[in-house]
């Protein structure tokens, strides 16, 4: 089973591990910094590097174990190779700040509006979420922008870290969690928390500050139904 050391370190670029397994155009290492697509959060890409060779990873996905999707001119590293692996920066970037900010819109519709967050897609540059509510209107809008920017303002910490499943259903919010969706065969919960905001259970990578985000603005809207809206957002860096 591949060890996933974006869970504990969202920020390292580069890495150094040994290939399992080869299927195909498929690799399987012992360990990687490449984050598989699920969640809400699209896989990394980047590149994996070995005696002289490059490969170009575009797909990563997880089942049984992470498998890298990689694309070269030549054959795939073998078995027992150490390979180098370097993370395609801006686009991991990207995902990190969208989705940590996904988690503060998340906590500020359940909080003010009453409104579930029911799904979410995050992308290198933009995001949109799905929430359980009628209909929001320009004044909503701006008092939801306004209450984003106000905490990336005050750049509270973001953390991460690991809860017997018994202890976190005991502290966390269930109408954010929902962590009794969760198979039973899952005993530990990795919780993601932005200080006095937000906790939730979540598998991706995440900023360590709001300050980190740049300014929120809400882009656009869609009515997904008769109870349940879409907002799209963009962060400004500045």
């Amino acid at each position: 089973m591949t060890e996933p050391l974006y869970l504990a370190d969202s920020e390292t670029r580069r890495f150094e591990a040994t290939v399992e397994r080869v299927h195909g155009d498929r690799v399987v290492l012992d360990r990687t910094q490449f984050y598989p697509t699920g969640g809400g959060q699209p896989h990394d890409e980047g590149t994996l590097s070995a005696g002289g060779e490059t490969w170009a990873v575009t797909d990563v996905q997880k089942k049984d174990t992470i498998y890298h999707h990689i694309d070269g001119a030549g054959d795939p590293p073998e078995a027992g190779t150490t390979v180098a692996g370097e993370l395609d920066w801006a686009r991991r970037w990207g995902h990190m700040r969208y989705h940590t900010a996904q988690h503060l819109l998340s906590a500020v519709l359940l909080a003010e509006y009453d409104a579930e967050t029911t799904g979410n897609q995050v992308y290198a540059d933009r995001a949109r979420l799905d929430c359980a509510y009628p209909r929001f209107d320009e004044s909503d809008f701006a008092d939801i922008e306004a209450r984003l920017n106000d905490f990336v303002a005050a750049e509270r910490a973001v953390e991460w870290y690991t809860l017997d499943r018994e202890t976190a259903e005991a502290r966390l919010d269930p109408e954010r969690t929902r962590i009794h969706l969760l198979p039973d065969s899952i005993t530990e919960v990795r919780i993601v928390e932005i200080a006095g905001v937000d906790r939730t259970a979540c598998a991706g990578t995440h900023v360590r500050s709001t300050g980190e985000l740049g300014r929120f603005e809400i882009t656009g809207r869609e009515t997904k139904g008769s109870d349940e809206e879409r907002l799209k957002f963009v962060l400004h860096a500045e």
